[in-house]
């Protein structure tokens, strides 16, 4: 497999927050921890191993077994949840919602990313191990933005009436889905893989958690994956102290207010991607999770009749902390408190979430992670790469908005010249006489002149586009033929990882799609790939 590569800040496709980042704004600086390169890996493990408590461990370990049990780990990932008992251990996690069948095409992309970025420490620092870890978003109450998946451009959904956190959610009646997926995939032994694939996760498990935790293991459990469900109440155990700062103090809340307000002021261009409440807890039971707030000095349990004083809450915090669940805000400080994390491997808008959250963490005495950009990936079939090459246009050009991909390929094929730069360069010489003339005379004129320019320009622009849109004409083959293949690779007009499922890459590729990622995505790379078959 070919690779090739796209600097993410010409894709398009990310925040200017983001693209700075990734080049190091000293601006910036004040917003993470350590810049995700190799030899700064050294620091954020002596810094974790100095912080982490010991005891955390044994909890840690003992709760994994529980997880797993009734599911067949593979050797890799027994040890891999072992060897966490060591203090020479540390973890590089990713995290995802529970979508159906992985959801989009990226899912695949972060897990690979942890794995290879745990195989590349291993490689660097022989003296401590390196576990990957995907924690699944089982907590999440948002069920439309998970039920569904896309193949062939068909949305194949799961249609429930749900509640509550998504990974308690009982799997009853994904047979009817699976019949529409079955008559999809069609007849191949491919596709009775994938058919076997989803039958055995979700139609052989009884919750959502279950069935991600065994599709993820099957996929991922040969190279060590370990799968954490932060639904878990020895581990939330250990979160109560820091629920209790949340609560009852707002500390989340008065720093991550002031860290936005900083990164405003880096640069408004910077668009903030969540906010923080005054209590940034659910309150969690089967079938229910609603915001906690406070009023009248108590606290309730929004759009329900439970009510707590300070007191009660405090108790049931203490004595059922697997009813406390942390919003987007929490969530990350629960698993840096939990896990002997180095490194959040994530996408651009969770990065960005994260950026607002290292004095939150300072205060709270726990040590922020590195923060790495997840592989971005373009797969493009042989089949495609010679369209491309027929059309004489670059994959990079591809990632353009379609009318400028268009406008320039017309531009570059058209047997006249549409740029009329010349022009309008002459048009401004011969009007800055103009200005000078009358700056000598009455400088009454300069508004005159200055609006005869640009209607000028204006009629130069008019006459540009008309022209374009004639050679468009002319070249209507040539145009339909670029459309179509940059609505192969960019479907929806969205980026490929974030519409297509990986059955429909699976169908192409067949049990080397994840082998090929493994060896073609490396987490220390710093633009979009794209990989061509």
């Amino acid at each position: 497999m070919e690779v090739d590569c796209v600097p993410f800040k010409e894709t398009g496709y990310f925040s200017r927050l983001i693209c700075d980042y990734l080049e190091q704004r000293e601006e910036l600086k004040p917003f993470f921890n350590r810049f995700p390169l190799p030899e700064n890996f050294e620091g954020q493990i002596k810094e974790k191993q100095e912080n982490y408590p010991d005891a955390h461990r044994a909890i840690l370990v003992a709760s994994l077994k529980d997880q797993y049990r009734g599911f067949e780990a593979t050797e890799a990932t027994l040890g891999n949840i072992a060897s966490l008992e060591g203090t020479n251990t540390f973890t590089v996690v990713t995290g995802h919602q529970l979508n159906l069948f992985t959801g989009p095409l990226y899912f695949l992309y972060k897990i690979v990313s942890a794995i290879n970025l745990a195989k590349q420490l291993k490689e660097r620092y022989p003296n401590h191990y390196f576990v990957p870890v995907y924690w699944m978003a089982t907590e999440d109450h948002d069920f439309e933005e998970i039920n569904y998946f896309n193949l062939h451009g068909k949305k194949i959904q799961w249609n429930k009436k749900a509640s509550g956190a998504v990974g308690r959610l009982s799997t009853e009646g994904l047979e009817v889905l699976f019949e529409t997926l079955t008559a999809e995939l069609g007849q191949t032994t491919k596709a009775e893989r994938l058919k076997d694939l989803f039958r055995r996760a979700y139609i052989e498990h009884d919750n959502l958690a279950k069935a991600t935790r065994f599709l993820a293991n099957e996929l991922f459990g040969d190279q060590g994956l370990v799968i954490v469900d932060g639904d878990d109440a020895s581990l939330k155990q250990l979160l109560v102290p820091f629920a209790e700062k949340d609560i009852f103090e707002h500390t989340p809340f008065h720093r991550v207010t002031e860290t936005i307000d900083a990164l405003a002021k880096v640069s408004a261009d910077y668009t903030i991607q969540v906010n923080p409440r005054e209590i940034n807890y659910f309150y969690l039971k089967d079938g229910l999770r609603e915001r906690i707030v406070k009023k009248n000095g108590h606290f309730y349990v929004v759009d329900t009749q439970i009510k707590f004083t300070p007191d009660q809450l405090r108790e049931e915090l203490e004595q059922h902390p697997e009813r406390f669940s942390p919003n987007v805000i929490a969530r990350p400080l629960y698993q840096e408190v939990i896990l002997p994390n180095l490194c959040y491997i994530g996408g651009g808008g969770e990065l960005a979430y994260w950026l607002e959250l290292k004095p939150y963490f300072e205060d709270m005495g726990i040590t922020f992670p590195m923060l790495l950009l997840r592989n971005s990936a373009l797969l493009v079939t042989g089949k495609q790469y010679k369209k491309a090459q027929k059309l004489g246009v670059k994959i990079s050009h591809l990632f353009l908005k379609q009318h400028s991909l268009i406008n320039k390929k017309i531009r570059e094929i058209s047997n006249i010249d549409i740029d009329f730069s010349p022009q309008k360069k002459l048009l401004e010489e011969q009007f800055q006489l103009m200005y000078e003339l009358a700056e000598q005379t009455d400088k009454s004129f300069l508004g005159a002149v200055k609006a005869q320019e640009v209607k000028q320009k204006k009629g130069l622009d008019a006459l540009e586009k008309r022209l374009l849109q004639a050679q468009k004409r002319k070249l209507k083959d040539h145009v339909v033929r670029l459309t179509d293949l940059q609505n192969e690779l960019f479907p929806n007009k969205s980026l490929q990882e974030r519409q297509l499922n990986f059955s429909e890459m699976y169908l192409e590729m067949g049990d080397s799609l994840i082998p090929t990622l493994s060896d073609t995505l490396d987490p220390f790379c710093d633009g979009f790939l794209v990989l061509k078959s």
